[in-house]
Protein backbone atom coordinates (compact mmCIF):
# COMPACT_ATOMS: atom_id res chain seq x y z
CA UNK A 1 0.00 0.00 0.00
CA UNK A 2 2.72 2.42 1.03
CA UNK A 3 4.79 1.32 -2.37
CA UNK A 4 1.77 2.35 -4.32
CA UNK A 5 1.04 5.63 -2.42
CA UNK A 6 4.65 6.53 -3.22
CA UNK A 7 4.35 5.45 -7.19
CA UNK A 8 1.44 7.76 -7.43
CA UNK A 9 2.98 10.50 -5.85
CA UNK A 10 6.45 9.76 -8.11
CA UNK A 11 3.90 9.46 -11.10
CA UNK A 12 1.79 12.62 -10.66
CA UNK A 13 5.08 14.81 -9.79
CA UNK A 14 6.29 13.80 -13.02
CA UNK A 15 3.49 13.76 -15.05
CA UNK A 16 3.12 17.92 -13.52
CA UNK A 17 6.62 18.57 -14.85
CA UNK A 18 5.61 17.04 -18.04
CA UNK A 19 2.90 18.99 -18.54
CA UNK A 20 4.88 21.97 -17.29
CA UNK A 21 7.48 21.77 -20.34
CA UNK A 22 4.88 20.81 -22.76
CA UNK A 23 2.97 24.73 -21.48
CA UNK A 24 6.90 25.87 -22.10
CA UNK A 25 6.64 24.86 -25.65
CA UNK A 26 3.37 25.96 -26.05
CA UNK A 27 4.25 29.62 -25.10
CA UNK A 28 7.43 29.65 -26.86
CA UNK A 29 5.61 29.48 -30.02
CA UNK A 30 2.52 32.07 -29.93
CA UNK A 31 2.38 35.00 -31.91
CA UNK A 32 4.61 37.88 -31.17
CA UNK A 33 2.24 40.52 -30.27
CA UNK A 34 1.40 42.09 -26.67
CA UNK A 35 -1.31 40.63 -25.89
CA UNK A 36 -0.67 36.87 -26.91
CA UNK A 37 2.24 38.05 -24.04
CA UNK A 38 0.48 39.34 -21.73
CA UNK A 39 -1.94 36.19 -21.64
CA UNK A 40 1.41 33.66 -22.15
CA UNK A 41 2.92 35.11 -18.93
CA UNK A 42 -0.22 35.21 -17.22
CA UNK A 43 -0.60 31.37 -17.82
CA UNK A 44 2.71 30.61 -17.40
CA UNK A 45 3.05 31.82 -13.84
CA UNK A 46 -0.32 30.29 -13.43
CA UNK A 47 1.01 26.84 -15.33
CA UNK A 48 3.90 26.38 -13.46
CA UNK A 49 2.41 27.10 -9.94
CA UNK A 50 0.71 23.85 -10.00
CA UNK A 51 3.62 21.98 -10.16
CA UNK A 52 5.46 24.41 -7.84
CA UNK A 53 2.80 24.13 -4.78
CA UNK A 54 2.22 21.01 -5.13
CA UNK A 55 6.38 20.12 -4.39
CA UNK A 56 6.12 22.71 -2.05
CA UNK A 57 3.62 20.97 -0.24
CA UNK A 58 5.65 17.97 0.19
CA UNK A 59 7.54 19.54 2.45
CA UNK A 60 4.34 20.98 4.16
CA UNK A 61 4.94 21.02 8.30
CA UNK A 62 1.02 19.98 9.28
CA UNK A 63 -1.70 18.37 7.20
CA UNK A 64 -3.16 21.77 6.45
CA UNK A 65 -0.38 23.31 5.30
CA UNK A 66 -0.12 20.20 2.70
CA UNK A 67 -4.35 20.72 1.98
CA UNK A 68 -3.56 24.54 1.57
CA UNK A 69 -0.78 23.70 -0.93
CA UNK A 70 -3.40 21.38 -3.12
CA UNK A 71 -5.63 23.98 -2.87
CA UNK A 72 -3.14 26.57 -4.28
CA UNK A 73 -2.09 23.76 -7.08
CA UNK A 74 -5.91 22.93 -7.90
CA UNK A 75 -6.80 27.41 -8.11
CA UNK A 76 -3.55 27.30 -10.34
CA UNK A 77 -4.96 24.27 -12.76
CA UNK A 78 -8.28 26.62 -12.84
CA UNK A 79 -6.93 29.59 -13.74
CA UNK A 80 -4.98 28.33 -16.54
CA UNK A 81 -7.82 26.63 -17.90
CA UNK A 82 -9.24 30.55 -18.22
CA UNK A 83 -5.39 31.76 -20.27
CA UNK A 84 -5.73 28.42 -22.34
CA UNK A 85 -9.25 29.11 -23.20
CA UNK A 86 -8.66 33.02 -23.99
CA UNK A 87 -5.59 31.80 -26.27
CA UNK A 88 -7.80 29.37 -28.43
CA UNK A 89 -10.77 31.21 -28.31
CA UNK A 90 -8.69 34.77 -29.58
CA UNK A 91 -7.25 32.40 -32.57
CA UNK A 92 -3.67 32.75 -30.98
CA UNK A 93 -3.68 29.14 -30.16
CA UNK A 94 -5.34 26.22 -32.61
CA UNK A 95 -8.23 24.62 -31.30
CA UNK A 96 -6.48 21.33 -31.00
CA UNK A 97 -3.34 22.53 -29.42
CA UNK A 98 -5.10 23.72 -26.58
CA UNK A 99 -7.64 20.48 -26.40
CA UNK A 100 -4.83 18.32 -24.80
CA UNK A 101 -3.92 21.24 -22.07
CA UNK A 102 -7.80 21.70 -21.06
CA UNK A 103 -8.27 17.97 -20.90
CA UNK A 104 -4.88 17.60 -18.94
CA UNK A 105 -5.76 20.43 -16.62
CA UNK A 106 -9.36 18.82 -16.13
CA UNK A 107 -7.65 15.63 -14.74
CA UNK A 108 -5.01 17.32 -12.79
CA UNK A 109 -7.67 19.21 -10.94
CA UNK A 110 -9.89 16.24 -10.58
CA UNK A 111 -7.24 14.38 -8.92
CA UNK A 112 -6.61 17.64 -6.51
CA UNK A 113 -9.84 17.78 -5.60
CA UNK A 114 -10.10 14.39 -5.01
CA UNK A 115 -7.14 14.69 -2.68
CA UNK A 116 -8.57 17.55 -0.81
CA UNK A 117 -11.53 15.65 0.08
CA UNK A 118 -9.63 12.07 0.75
CA UNK A 119 -7.44 14.70 3.41
CA UNK A 120 -10.58 16.69 5.01
CA UNK A 121 -11.83 13.11 5.25
CA UNK A 122 -15.10 14.06 3.32
CA UNK A 123 -14.48 11.23 0.68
Amino acid sequence: MKRDKEKFKNDFKRRLYDFALRLIELLDRLPNDNVSKRLGDQLLRSGTSILANYVEGQSASSKKDFTNYFHISLKSANESKVWLALLRDSKRIKPDKAEWFLKELCEISNIFGSSILTLKGKK
